[in-house]
């Protein structure tokens, strides 16, 4: 059976016999918003199943493959459809993409994802919120298990698990574009329900801001590999204890895709302006 360190060097290595290029950024798209990866120039797309290793996106929304070329002047990766916890893969499956691009040489992570509003005075369906921070309220850590010393340290900080400096270059950027920007802490549920009325009024009160069913894990892993991160949350319903009626996730990819063009502005805007 291959340990991690051996099933990295095997995929990266069927990577770069087909991508003659390192990329700096990574990229990881949330629901309704893999459109971005089309913006990708002089591309090269790999399908998920394809890869060895790779596990295989299962949710609506998500298509499955892996896009290397050039956007706003930078070398990217980008994932087009991302893998969730709650699809049955292990905590080491949803992240081993983020290995697999730090060892293709990206430096810079910039994650994605959809999710519900819990601060309704700063919050809306298709605000954009940058992530300050995060609680990890899946239930498991992809960290758990052998550490691998050339992976990255037994015991890494989190205290700081969102770039300060990225931050406030995408505020600039938003300013400048007259996208208006929001900050706050994003927690992170396994799912695939949607939360109670009694446990979204538990999460506000521990204070999330906004919450989800991903990101979490893979920011874990990409501080742990000594990458720096840009977490932004779209928000596609507001999920208010007193408030909430119904949500599906039809009405998720709804708001995701109407707000996807000044998404799509944002993330060029920081990609070009990113110093590495």
């Amino acid at each position: 059976m291959k340990n991690l360190i051996e099933k990295i060097k095997e995929t990266s290595n069927y990577i770069k016999e087909r991508v003659d290029f390192s990329p700096e950024i990574g990229l990881i798209l949330g629901s309704g918003l893999g459109t971005l990866a089309d913006e990708i120039e002089d591309s090269i797309v790999l399908k998920y199943e394809e890869i060895p290793n790779f596990p295989v996106s299962t949710v609506k929304g998500h298509e499955g493959k892996l896009v290397f070329g050039t956007l706003e002047g930078k070398k990217v990766v980008a994932m087009k459809g991302r893998f969730h916890y709650y699809e049955g893969y292990s905590m080491q499956e949803v992240t081993f993409p983020v290995r697999i691009m730090k060892e293709l040489g990206v430096k810079m992570l910039l994650v994605t994802n959809a999710c519900g509003g819990m601060n309704k005075e700063k919050l809306y369906p298709g605000a954009l919120m940058l992530i300050e921070d995060h609680i990890n309220f899946m239930g498991d850590n992809p960290l758990i298990g052998p550490n691998y010393e050339e992976l990255g340290p037994r015991f890494p900080d989190m205290s700081h698990a969102y770039d300060k400096e990225l931050i406030e270059t995408a505020k600039k950027v938003g300013d400048k574009l007259g996208i208006k920007t929001e900050q706050g802490v994003y927690i992170a549920i396994s799912g695939p329900n949607y939360m109670s009325r009694a446990e979204l009024s538990m999460l506000r009160k521990l204070g999330a801001d906004a919450l989800g069913m991903s990101t979490v894990p893979e920011v874990i892993v990409a501080n742990h590999a000594g990458l720096r991160v840009l977490g932004i949350s779209c928000v596609t319903d507001m999920a208010i204890a007193h408030e909430i009626k119904s949500i599906s996730h039809e009405q998720v990819i709804k708001v995701a895709n109407e707000t996807r063009p000044k998404f799509i502005q944002l993330v060029k805007g920081i990609v070009k302006e990113v110093v590495l």
